[in-house]
C-alpha cells in the first residue's frame, strides 16, 4: 500500500501535466492588446498588435513603456489597467492581452515617443526619415517641440531641430527610438 506522500506526489504530477502552465510573455514576440470600458475613439488609439522589445517592454499610448516580458497575459493586462487608472487617463478600463507567442516579430519598427499623437511602434520602411516617422505617429501634439527632437541609436543620443529642413531628411534605422519633448517656456 502506498503512503499518503506518494499519493499526493502522483496527484500533483497529474494535475500539473493536465493544467497548462501560465505562459509568460517573451521579448521579441507580438502581443495583441485591446481595451474596453472607454469611448470607441479612445479604444481605436489603444487596440492593436504591439511588439515586445528585446529589453522586454511594450510602449503603450499615453503611459509609455510597460514591462511585459516575464508576465502572464493576465498580469500584464492588470498592470496596464493600473497605469491608465493611476495616470487618471481612464477610470475603468478593461484590458485584454493575447500572447501571440508563436508569432515572431518580423516587421522592423522605429519607436516614437514623447508628445506625439500616437506614441508607440511605427513600421520601418527603407529610406524612412525622422520627420516622416514623427508624422506617421500622429505628428507633435500642441505641447510637442520639434526644436529638440532626440534620436536614440546603439546607446547614443543625437538631438535635431526639425524646424530646419536639413534635419527633416535624417534617415532612420530599424530599432531607433525617437522622442519629441515638451515645449519649453519660450515655446521651443
Amino acid at each position: 500500500m502506498m503512503n499518503s506522500k506518494k499519493i499526493l506526489l502522483i496527484i500533483g504530477l497529474i494535475v500539473s501535466a493536465i493544467l497548462p502552465a501560465s505562459a509568460q510573455i517573451q521579448s521579441g514576440k507580438a502581443i495583441q492588446i485591446t481595451i474596453k470600458g472607454v469611448p470607441v475613439e479612445e479604444s481605436a488609439k489603444i487596440d492593436g498588435m504591439y511588439p515586445v522589445s528585446q529589453s522586454g517592454f511594450v510602449t503603450m499610448p499615453m503611459i509609455g513603456a510597460v514591462q511585459a516580458a516575464g508576465n502572464s497575459s493576465e498580469s500584464l493586462a492588470r498592470k496596464i489597467e493600473a497605469a491608465y487608472k493611476s495616470g487618471k487617463i481612464y477610470r475603468n478600463p478593461t484590458i485584454q492581452v493575447i500572447d501571440s507567442s508563436a508569432q515572431e516579430i518580423n516587421q522592423e519598427v522605429v519607436h516614437v515617443g514623447g508628445l506625439v499623437g500616437r506614441p508607440g511602434p511605427t513600421p520601418f520602411t527603407q529610406g524612412l526619415t525622422l520627420y516622416q516617422a514623427i508624422q506617421a505617429a500622429g505628428g507633435p501634439t500642441t505641447f510637442g517641440s520639434m526644436y529638440r527632437v532626440k534620436v536614440f541609436r546603439d546607446g547614443k543620443q543625437q538631438q535635431y531641430d526639425l524646424t530646419q529642413a536639413k534635419y527633416m531628411e535624417i534617415k532612420l534605422q530599424p530599432g531607433d527610438t525617437i522622442e519629441v519633448p515638451q515645449k519649453n517656456l519660450i515655446g521651443r
